[in-house]
């Protein structure tokens, strides 16, 4: 069944750019999700750390 796979794959033209591009693609959401997490407010993490537990109030959106 790999070989089937490999042999299709590789009368592909260009397949491989497709994992660089899949790489590029990992690379830059983690990246971007490393600067939110490092640049999000306090505020806002503690008021969407205790959201779970807020049944007093409406929730904003």
């Amino acid at each position: 069944m790999l070989k089937f796979v490999k042999n299709h794959m590789e009368s592909i033209e260009g397949v491989a750019s497709y994992p660089m591009i899949s790489l590029l693609i990992f690379f830059v959401f983690f990246v971007a999700l490393f600067w939110w997490v490092f640049t999000a407010t306090k505020e806002h993490v503690k008021e969407m750390s205790e959201l779970p537990l807020d049944n007093d109030q409406p929730h904003k959106l």
